[in-house]
């Protein structure tokens, strides 16, 4: 009798996370940054930062309406290094205590 294989990774359910529009327009905003073309929105100053420039490809896409995840809202980022920092520092007190 064959038995089946458990995998343990997950299976995605929702298929893909970004729409084939919003992969465009990222590696368009790309092609600009290694070019030395692309500008920040307000300052108008050239982009350096690879992250930044992904930053806001995704974000013109998002303007278009490609699918594309919700960004990181700043409080919950901060929620959960506040959650990290509290639990190592009541595990150092518990560590002290013995």
């Amino acid at each position: 009798m064959a038995t089946k294989k458990s995998s343990s990774h997950k299976k995605s359910s929702g298929g893909r996370k970004y729409s084939p529009k919003a992969q465009k327009k990222v590696a368009r905003v790309m092609r600009e940054k290694k070019s030395g073309k692309l500008k920040s929105g307000r300052s108008g100053k050239k982009v350096t930062s690879r992250k930044q420039a992904i930053a806001i490809g995704l974000s013109e896409a998002r303007k278009e309406g490609a699918k594309v995840p919700k960004k990181k809202s700043a409080s919950s980022k901060k929620s959960s290094a506040k959650k990290s920092s509290s639990k190592k520092s009541s595990a150092k007190k518990s560590s002290r205590k013995r």
